[in-house]
């Protein structure tokens, strides 16, 4: 969907007449077509059209209608990805919700429902359609030809490193990369390996990170019989190892100074001494290094070798930081939900809003390897089909499962609508007409909310990452 596309939805309903209240009132941004009947064929039909089911059940009052909408929801979700359904229901029925939340509903409402809050339901269940649909055909693509495997995002800057790797994975020229602890980036190491034409070959890792120059030299090069204490037979080093394949250094900018110069003169030539001999060796190896540091400045302060520097950094791909690349987070939850789901035998395979939406307000310092725990940790301790906010760490949460403990209805809606504001106006900057385009409402009643929510610039202090413009009552950009 383009930014001015409409989201596509199919209501489907008894009563065409509330039917087409319903798709009046949702206004510009929503394209609603109504089929009458909930017959198993009608998903069918509109197949490939919609993004968005919504289920009227307002007449669903005995069990042979509950199945039949029962029924009818899973015709919906033939559909290959099944795209989110939302159920309304006549009154609220606890039984009733969770039978059909189990049952794959992504939401449910009461009617009549208020047209705000139905409005922001549906943008977040496409949302959600849109990551499940990004995976499902990254993985059809990448069964067809291969690819940066285990490597999933649909962010820009993802998506041009992407673009890049797969550009010089068949060849042999030197990479670093480069990005915070946790970013992937032996995972994208392993990924050019397999794309080049050494992918037959061995793939040997090895990190340098704070070990002593002895132990270095000794696992890159190897050693002699009798080279030291307790060296009773002789041993390969991991260029050995490598031989024909691809090394890949992690954490290089630890590297010893004085282990460098070795170093260096091993790419030049590929050949070097073991410890305890004078013999040369040689070792075709496809060299690829990372480091979490900034090596520029390293060089700048004496404490990396210009020269062995630049004979790294032939091709540069820097990865971003979990934290500049949110809209990828549902994406790469689901990824890690579908994969520990299948490893545990769990049945689990949905993440509640709630849930979800504390997963993008976190910060991650750890990047994606802590969402990967995450989400592993979660799967573990779900007792059903979908993962809670309280199945989440407690550092995590920021308060929100204390929210939902206390909060009543009213209190709740509220305090999602002012955290969907809030966030909304973080992402447009600030800019109030687009945060307005975004959220479907008009500015004046943007305003109006922005006013009963209390959202004023002290918030950017118990909002974490809100810039302070985005809040002020100045003019949009």
């Amino acid at each position: 969907m383009t930014p001015d596309e409409p989201i596509h939805v199919l209501f489907c309903s008894p009563d065409s007449h509330f039917a087409d209240l319903i798709g009046r009132a949702m206004g510009a941004g929503f394209d609603v077509r109504v089929s009458n009947h909930l017959v198993p064929d009608a998903p069918r039909n509109e197949q490939g059209w919609w993004d968005v089911a919504l289920v009227d059940s307002r007449h669903a009052e005995n069990g042979a209608s509950v199945d039949a909408v029962l029924g009818f929801m899973d015709e919906i979700k033939q559909v290959n990805p099944p795209p989110p359904i939302i159920v309304m229901m006549g009154e609220e029925d606890r039984v009733l919700t969770r039978k059909l939340i189990e049952s794959g509903a992504y939401d449910t409402l009461t009617s009549p429902p208020d047209v705000a809050e139905l409005r922001l339901v549906i943008r977040r269940a496409y949302k959600f359609h849109e990551s499940e649909r990004e995976l499902f055909l990254w993985r059809a693509r990448e069964r067809l030809r291969g690819g940066l495997f285990e490597m999933v995002s649909t962010s820009e800057s993802m998506q041009a490193v992407f673009s890049l790797a797969q550009k010089v994975a068949p060849c042999d020229a030197s990479v670093l990369i480069t990005g915070e602890t946790g970013t992937g980036k032996g995972l994208l190491a392993r990924a050019m390996h397999r794309l080049s034409h050494r992918a037959r070959g061995p793939f040997v890792a090895f990190s340098c990170a704070n070990l002593p120059e002895t132990l270095v030299e000794d696992e890159l090069f190897g050693h002699e019989k009798g080279a030291f204490t307790g060296a009773i037979a002789p041993r390969f080093g991991r260029f050995e190892a490598a031989d024909q394949g691809t090394l890949f250094l992690d954490e290089v900018g630890d590297l010893p100074l004085s282990l460098q110069a070795k170093f260096l003169r091993v790419l030049q030539d590929r050949t070097f001494e073991r410890l305890g001999s004078n013999a040369s060796q040689t070792a075709n190896v496809r060299l690829i290094c990372a480091t979490h540091r900034d090596l520029q400045q390293m060089v700048k302060e004496g404490r990396f070798r210009e020269d062995l520097y630049y004979r790294l950094n032939v091709v540069l791909i820097h990865l971003p930081a979990l934290r500049e690349q949110r809209d990828g987070i549902p994406l790469l939850a689901y990824h890690f939900l579908s994969r520990f789901a299948e490893q545990y035998g769990k049945t689990t395979k949905r993440i509640s809003s709630l849930a979800m939406h504390a997963l993008e307000e976190y910060p991650w310092p750890g990047n994606i390897r802590e969402l990967e725990n995450v989400v592993q940790r979660a799967v573990v301790l779900a007792d059903d089909s979908t993962i809670e906010v309280w199945d989440l760490p407690s550092s995590l949460c920021n308060g929100f499962e204390q929210r939902r403990a206390v909060l009543s209805f009213e209190e709740e809606v509220r305090d999602f609508k002012r955290r969907l504001l809030v966030r909304t106006l973080r992402e447009c900057s600030g800019n109030k007409a687009e945060t307005a385009r975004v959220l479907g409402l008009a500015r004046g009643h943007l305003h109006r909310l922005i006013n009963q929510l209390q959202i004023g610039p002290e918030t950017a202090a118990s909002e974490p990452g809100l810039a302070e413009e985005a809040l002020t009552g100045a003019p949009p950009n």
